[in-house]
């Protein structure tokens, strides 16, 4: 056996596993994506998809050095934390790692799915040329954070704390050299107007000492555009600088179906901030809720200008299914802006979101090839070969190097005694889900011991919302079996006994809401276990939270899936 050897972004090769004797083994992985929307719409040249990045990747931050284009996400309670990705046209993109990848950066051990990291921000300051990602992380005691680094590719810093409350924060670096924190923040205490009444504030940050200077925070947007008419969650703020001028860009109304982003403007980087007269300048809260290839929740952007010479937004928004759910989570979309006059626009930004854009000038579309990230529909197949993780495989709450193994079968997934519905790190490889309708397969080799064991897939929501299908054991036979669990609540759909001489192929397959849990004893022929089952519990609306559909590689010995 080879153990995989990932090596940390510092380098560090990380312990070894000490596998339990008959701990699974995965091969032969193969995700498909399947949505109508790309059959529909064919690319042609000079063009490529929106979103850019599918899956659960929200809450996009991007900065520029040079013709280097870096983008960060947030990850809540998934580690490694903070996903980069890097891009030299705003189009092809590859991901180059995590920022958090260490725990002594990230410590979400015991946090529901949806806390950890919130809504990070990644700058570039040319005036000592260090990249900085700010974030709020809720776990660890660490709250409001600072990392950075010289150079993305070679790993970040362990965290500064930072000394003040409130969320979403991002820095601002002018050209004179002085530096800035603006931020999300509850209003001064006692007077709170309504519920969901926020405001932004703004330090001066001590580029020397890594730390806001106490006593120069200022609240520089009381509620939002307008106070009067009460708007909620005026958060994600970003500075920047152009013609003289500070331009303050938010997101306001919440992360669902009233989310846009505002602008204001100030002569000076801590204000007064006076709101643009076109506000919202990207939302689609108020088009035809029936519209074809529907994209909502537009919001929480970041502009960098592109290669072209033009500007352009990255921001979230989501693509709901035939009933209106949300399974996939919040993604990635970009934008061209226009900002040739006062105030930037979203170029077609208040209108129904087109699934295609013309590339920049120049620019070729390589997504899915040479090692881009691809999007539309594609297949992603792992066996499991390399020494080394794709970076789309993601943890929960602890680092994946503590429970895998690479063998010349595949991958083996030492079994925690930890039930998927628990607050701990669990021993469970994560793809993101990423498209509505897909297909999510894997070879498991596997002799459960007991009832306890169970080792196969889970498509998580939540810890509190997800179905488990995988193999255990009762007496001397082996059963499938179908678990579902909506508020922590588990029921047994279907169960059983199978003949288990050779490695089992499990499959997940969804058609929209509609999802089938499908297995063969042959490898080729399924047999699908419990019907067709609703992925309502996969949904946020559901399910809450601000993740997306999780599809696992997940083994226990701490099962109660027991069959029936």
């Amino acid at each position: 056996m080879t153990l995989l050897s990932f090596m940390g972004t510092e380098g560090k090769s990380q312990s070894k596993v000490k596998m339990a004797k008959n701990a699974p083994v995965f091969s032969n992985f193969i995700y498909e994506g399947k949505d109508q929307v790309y059959i529909n719409n064919p690319l042609k040249e000079g063009e490529f998809y929106n979103p850019i990045l599918q899956g659960a990747y929200p809450d996009p931050a991007i900065t520029r050095k040079g013709d280097d284009y870096y983008m960060v996400h947030s990850s809540f309670a998934m580690f490694p934390g903070v996903p980069i990705f890097h891009s030299k046209d705003l189009v092809n993109w590859t991901q180059i790692g995590h920022v958090l990848d260490r725990v002594s950066q990230l410590d979400v051990h015991d946090t529901r799915i949806s806390a950890g990291v919130y809504a990070p921000d990644i700058e570039y300051n040319p005036n000592n040329d260090t990249f900085y990602m700010i974030t709020t992380a809720f776990a660890g005691g660490l709250g409001n954070i600072v990392v950075k680094t010289k150079d993305p590719l070679q790993g970040w810093s362990d965290p500064v704390k930072l000394k003040f409350d409130g969320i979403d924060p991002s820095l601002f670096f002018d050209d004179n050299g002085k530096a800035y924190v603006v931020h999300n923040d509850a209003p001064d205490k006692g007077t709170e107007l309504y519920e969901g009444h926020r405001v932004i504030k703004v330090w001066e940050y001590d580029l020397e000492k890594d730390q806001v200077i106490a006593g120069t925070d200022k609240i520089i947007v009381n509620g939002g555009v307008d106070l009067e008419k009460k708007p909620i969650w005026i958060e994600a703020p970003h500075i920047y600088k152009k013609n003289g001028r500070y331009y303050l860009m938010c997101a306001e109304g919440g992360t669902g179906g009233n989310h846009s982003e505002v602008v204001f403007v100030s002569d000076n980087a801590k204000g007064p901030y006076t709101p643009a007269p076109n506000n919202p300048i990207l939302s689609q809260r108020h088009l035809n809720p029936n519209r074809e290839n529907k994209v909502d929740w537009a919001g929480h952007a970041d502009l960098v200008e592109g290669p072209d010479g033009k500007h352009y937004g990255v921001f979230l928004a989501i693509r709901p299914n035939e009933k209106g759910r949300v399974n996939i989570g919040r993604e990635t979309f970009i934008l061209p802006v226009d900002w040739s006059g006062e105030f930037p626009v979203f170029v077609n930004g208040l209108v129904p979101m087109e699934p295609k854009l013309k590339t920049p000038e120049g620019v070729a579309n390589k997504t899915g090839k040479e090692g881009y990230f691809p999007n539309g529909n594609f297949t992603f197949t792992d066996r499991f070969t390399s020494d080394k993780l794709d970076h789309r495989w993601i943890g929960l709450r602890g680092p994946r190097e503590a429970f895998v193994a690479s063998t010349k079968k595949g991958l083996k997934i030492n079994p925690f005694p930890v039930n998927i519905k628990e607050l701990k790190p669990t021993s469970t490889l994560f793809h993101r889900q990423q498209h509505n309708n897909f297909s999510y397969t894997t070879t498991l080799e596997y002799k459960p011991a007991s009832e306890k064991d169970l080792a196969g897939i889970v498509a998580l929501q939540s810890e509190a919302f997800n179905y488990v299908f995988g193999v255990t054991r009762k007496g001397k036979d082996f059963y499938i079996v179908l678990q579902r669990t909506e508020k922590g609540q588990s029921e047994i759909i279907a169960s059983s006994k199978i003949d288990f001489k050779k490695p089992i192929r499990l499959q997940v397959e969804a058609d929209g809401d509609n999802y089938k849990f499908n297995y063969a004893t042959n490898g080729t022929d399924f047999v699908n276990l419990g019907g067709t089952v609703s992925g309502d519990i996969l949904s946020t609306n559901v399910a809450g939270g601000f993740t997306g559909t999780l599809l696992g590689l997940y083994a226990t010995s701490a099962n109660d899936a027991h069959p029936q």
